[in-house]
């Protein structure tokens, strides 16, 4: 007896409709990856990398055009970061002067811009600070990565910005949007700026992954946190001090003045006139 086979156009209706039913239910699900989120990555200073999400990073497009890559960061191990991603901070790109990228953006909607850094070089705050800049808004103001995580510690700056219509939205401030964003590094007082490698992809901050946790900088978030509650409490007194009417009202019958039918007051000074006034007329009689 022979098999009983369907026709080969059938066998590519049915594998259609499998393909689409998956799509539908991963849709559904909202199971998008994180590499199929992220619509632009660069590993700055580096060469291409694939990380443990998924996400391929492009070679940095700015070598020999602008700034300096820097591999410096490679005999270090950087705390907070996988062992398989360790190499997207431990290279970087700087520049003696303000530099960035352009990343162009087709579709409107919810974005993140990712940014990764981390200081291998200065072992003190106030060694390297500038800004970042996106599309001509500061998005990252005075970034002083020591200052934040100390040394050879992945440190991540999440910005959410959105385009619709036509506007890019970003902390509350908006500009007309032609299609690229362009993402700079401001020369400060301080050094250089520099990048590790960044990326932009769809979706909101929650979708991030979070670095690994870092004792030491839980431990100094909890005293912030500690320090900002102790201030807002001393700030509560002092304003509940300055509040209160100097001569507060007090509750209950008043209390009447113990010296109200006290004539005492009056007639001593009677007394002591008319004690002096004897003895004087006492001695014009003498006379």
């Amino acid at each position: 007896m022979r098999p009983v086979t369907l026709p080969r156009s059938a066998r590519l209706v049915v594998a259609a409709l499998s393909l689409l039913l998956a799509a539908r239910c991963r849709a559904d699900s909202g199971s998008t990856s994180l590499a199929e989120r992220v619509i632009w990555a660069v590993n700055s200073g580096g060469d291409a990398h694939t990380d443990v999400h998924g996400v391929q990073y492009r070679k940095d497009p700015l070598e020999g055009r602008v700034g300096k890559a820097s591999d410096y960061g490679m005999r270090l191990p950087i705390l907070r970061s996988s062992p398989e991603d360790q190499v997207l901070y431990q290279t970087e790109r700087y520049n003696e002067d303000t530099f960035g990228y352009e990343v162009p953006v087709r579709d409107e909607g919810e974005y993140i811009l990712v940014l990764k850094f981390a200081e291998v070089y200065f072992a003190q705050s106030q060694q390297k600070v500038f800004d970042v800049r996106l599309n001509g808004h500061v998005v990252v103001k005075d970034l002083d990565i020591f200052d934040r995580v100390g040394h050879s510690t992945a440190h991540d700056e999440i910005v959410p910005f959105s385009i619709k219509r036509g506007k890019l939205s970003v902390q509350g401030e908006v500009s007309t949007f032609n299609g690229k964003l362009t993402v700079d590094f401001i020369k400060g007082y301080y050094d250089n700026p520099k990048v590790c490698a960044l990326y932009v992809m769809k979706g909101k901050p929650e979708d991030v992954p979070k670095l690994q946790p870092h004792p030491g900088l839980e431990k100094r978030d909890e005293e912030e946190e500690e320090e900002e509650d102790a201030e807002t409490s001393e700030d509560s007194v002092k304003k509940s001090a300055s509040t209160a009417p100097k001569n507060p009202v007090r509750s209950g019958p008043r209390t009447p003045n113990p010296y109200a039918a006290d004539n005492s007051s009056l007639m001593f000074p009677i007394l002591v006139a008319f004690g002096v006034f004897i003895p004087t007329l006492f001695c014009l009689c003498r006379l």
